[in-house]
């Protein structure tokens, strides 16, 4: 397909003046946008109407037990909606416009559906690093509700057709490619709540030591996965079944993939840092986050390679993960997710 065709394609425009103008329509209406920011797509709705918001959730089919990340322009959209102490005060400081969401108590006349807050009294807040799309919420002067634009407990997009591939016009009547989103990895989501430990809910772009440094003095928990977080999860994306593709994934060892015998012309292998199959494998398909073993590389890789080795249908995606360190923590949250059980309907997310 021609780049001009591309463009060609119905619902689906070349980031500009005039897609803006198109999204911003489609927004006050109560229409849903495709979204590019720096960390993956979003499936953008006005968060203060309750029937937009309700879309999200139809087109994701998405539990509605399920929060949603609320997009703003700014620290001062922020303070219209969350109580921000200075601790999270430092934290956006050091990261907005970036790859870190806020879990802040909701203010009472907070504009927002409660749709999107899930009903808990806290509201989960990012400001992207994407001029355009903080250029749109200043034009509409509303929070943007925008979870990742895949169906729920799929494969986070990184480029806009695979938002468009995975919709259709009649649902999301517009996605605007920015490109391929340089992070590739959703944001880290930390809890900022006075009287409480600040604590990493979800590690994402921003990292664990990243953050500890924007708080010297703060002693960051992390969140173990509990029965709750099935329940009333606390964030987006904290689900145990997530980010999957439709093949079964499992995760090994480099140890593992070279002595793996079951591993044949109906499965793939994601490998990391070159590890290498045995000479007389027969995998389908074969991909390598990272050959060089960099890690914001194997990030900005992971959902598009995931997504192109369940194309050639495999029965099952062996992945031999990064190191967990850095963003190696945050890629092995992910992958777990994608390789955890999918046996109820409370694994979509």
């Amino acid at each position: 397909m021609s780049q001009n065709a591309h463009f060609q394609q119905p619902g689906l425009a070349r980031q500009s003046r005039a897609a803006a103008v198109s999204a911003a329509e489609l927004l006050k209406s109560g229409n849903l946008v495709g979204l590019p920011t720096e960390t993956v797509y979003g499936l953008a709705a006005d968060a203060t109407s309750d029937r937009a918001v309700a879309r999200i959730y139809a087109a994701k089919n998405r539990p509605d037990f399920n929060p949603l990340i609320c997009h703003v322009d700014s620290v001062e959209m922020a303070r219209t909606l969350a109580a921000i102490d200075e601790r999270a005060q430092n934290l956006i400081d050091a990261f907005w416009p970036g790859g870190l969401t806020l879990v802040l108590p909701q203010l009472k006349n907070a504009p927002v559906s409660e749709l999107v807050t899930a009903g808990l009294g806290t509201i989960a807040l990012r400001c992207p690093d994407n001029s355009f799309v903080r250029s749109l919420i200043t034009s509409l002067q509303v929070p943007l509700a925008a979870p990742s634009a895949n169906p729920s407990g799929m494969l986070s997009p990184t480029s806009a057709h695979d938002v468009r591939a995975a919709f259709p016009v009649e649902t999301v009547p517009l996605v605007v490619d920015g490109g391929n989103c340089p992070v590739g990895l959703e944001s880290t989501i930390v809890a900022c709540i006075p009287g409480t430990p600040v604590t990493l809910l979800r590690p994402g772009a921003i990292t664990s030591e990243q953050l500890q440094k924007a708080l010297p003095e703060e002693a960051i928990l992390t969140h173990r996965a509990n029965a709750q977080d099935q329940m009333i999860p606390a964030a987006p994306g904290m689900l145990s079944s997530h980010y999957a593709p439709r093949a079964a994934v499992r995760l090994i060892s480099a140890g593992q993939l070279q002595s793996a015998p079951g591993i044949g012309t109906d499965d793939a292998v994601l490998t990391f840092a070159g590890a290498a199959l045995p000479g007389d494998n027969k995998a389908a398909a074969r991909l390598d986050l990272s050959p060089s073993g960099d890690l914001v590389e194997a990030a900005a890789n992971l959902f598009s390679m995931l997504r192109q080795l369940d194309r050639a249908g495999p029965q099952t995606i062996y992945v031999v993960p990064p190191p967990r360190h850095g963003l190696g923590v945050a890629i092995y949250d992910r992958l777990q997710r994608a390789a955890a059980p999918r046996n109820n309907e409370l694994t979509h997310s």
